[in-house]
């Protein structure tokens, strides 16, 4: 008898899980080992992040990480799943122009077999010039990893009005030049819950309370092996789990009956 595969995840099952509010699970994944065990246990989209630098490479930074490094961990993340939706960072300075853009973007899904790219800020032109040659897009707004030295730290993002505002009026101007997904990083819970209402697209949470439409850590967060100090956002899934693969079932579980993230971890 032949065994059947699962049925690969598209954009549209993340609309469709939006509208009949079923959470959707993220994680951060830079390899195969890991990748294959996600994919069993059910995550439903794997994001090869340029936190890759921090976590795999040991810099105080996403900076660092080059196109070259990101299409090397996508493709081993791509080679060995099943199921999972696979996003890939486009990383600092790799998109400064649509061309550039669209040059990088290709090689992360040509060569590394990712299934779209995220890219930092209010990218709007960059965006619809993607979306235009088929390129599906994450936007990601919030704290930015690769603005760091303008932001100075690693702070919530959008707490006094006028910055919700703005960051409210990015968020649909993202939409509508054609992104499908969008990551809100260290936002108040009350500015991710209006944005994920005002939004048709699905919105992923990471330190951005309950109400977005899915949620996502960095997996050595989850784990409880990172370098740095666990961000206040995160959890130690392993603690409690006895193994890997138990602590990421338990994060994708959590997430999934909307026990993840509690008032602890939001802002």
């Amino acid at each position: 008898m032949t065994l059947s595969l699962p049925k690969p995840l598209t954009l549209s099952d993340f609309v469709r899980m939006k509208q009949c509010g079923e959470k959707i699970s993220c994680l951060t994944a830079y390899d195969a080992s890991f990748s294959a065990v996600m994919d069993r246990v059910g995550i439903d989209i794997m994001l090869v992040g340029d936190s890759l630098g921090m976590t795999i490479q040991g810099h105080l930074s996403t900076l660092p990480v080059t196109v070259a490094d990101m299409v090397y961990h996508t493709r081993c993340v791509t080679h060995v799943k099943q199921r999972a939706f696979v996003i890939a960072d486009l990383p600092f300075m790799s998109y400064p122009t649509p061309v550039i853009a669209a040059n990088n973007a290709a090689k992360l899904m040509q060569s590394g077999g990712a299934q779209m790219v995220k890219i930092e800020g209010a990218q709007v032109e960059i965006v619809r010039s993607l979306v235009n040659q088929g390129i599906p897009v994450c936007g990601h707004l919030g704290l930015l990893p690769q603005h760091i030295n303008q932001l100075g730290g690693y702070r919530v993002q959008g707490k006094e009005p006028k910055e919700a505002e703005q960051m409210l009026n990015a968020a649909k101007q993202l939409e509508q030049s054609g992104a499908a997904l969008l990551v809100l990083e260290c936002v108040p819970a009350k500015l991710a819950k209006e944005i994920s209402l005002q939004l048709a697209i699905p919105v992923i949470g990471i330190g951005a309370g309950i109400d977005c439409d899915g949620q996502i850590l960095v997996l050595h967060d989850v784990l409880n092996i990172g370098l740095a100090k666990r961000p206040r956002f995160s959890k130690d899934f392993l603690q409690q789990a006895g193994s890997i693969e138990a602590a990421i079932s338990a994060f994708h579980h959590a997430v999934k009956q909307s026990q993840f993230p509690t008032l602890d971890h939001s802002f």
